[in-house]
């Protein structure tokens, strides 16, 4: 996108903030473009949290049930998905699969759930339980 291209909707804006966005210039080279918003950003990025609150919303009711990890909660609570927690922490995505099932969650060393509350920014306990 060129710099006089850059999004300037008066709708979707940051708070009063702008946002830097990359644009070539006149000469050819990218440089940053303060921009006041870009509606289409801004409902997609509406759409993205509510699909993560909706993941989180599922996965409350099965961690009530039984069927789920309080982790499957966290996760989406703090808007991750498994291949994103599963780089953050290191741990395989097969492993963390598997670390979404609460009877194999209730199992898991203290090493390891600690790895998983420092990637979500929780405490252990916090981890292990469901508000």
């Amino acid at each position: 996108m060129k710099r006089d291209e850059v999004p300037q909707d008066r709708l979707a804006h940051y708070g009063g903030a702008r946002k830097a966005v990359y644009a070539l210039g006149s000469d050819g080279h990218y440089e940053t473009v303060p921009s006041s918003g870009w509606e289409v950003e801004a409902v997609v990025t509406g759409d993205a949290v509510a699909e993560y609150r909706r993941l989180a919303d599922e996965a409350l009711r099965r961690v009530r049930e039984g069927r789920a990890s309080p982790l499957e909660y966290h996760m989406y609570a703090r808007r991750m998905d498994p291949p994103m927690l599963a780089q953050i922490t290191g741990i395989w995505r097969w492993r963390l699969r598997r670390h979404l099932r609460a009877d194999v969650f209730r199992r898991l060393p203290e090493r390891i759930l600690r790895r998983y509350a420092e990637a979500l920014g929780t405490s252990l306990e916090e981890l292990k339980r469901i508000d």
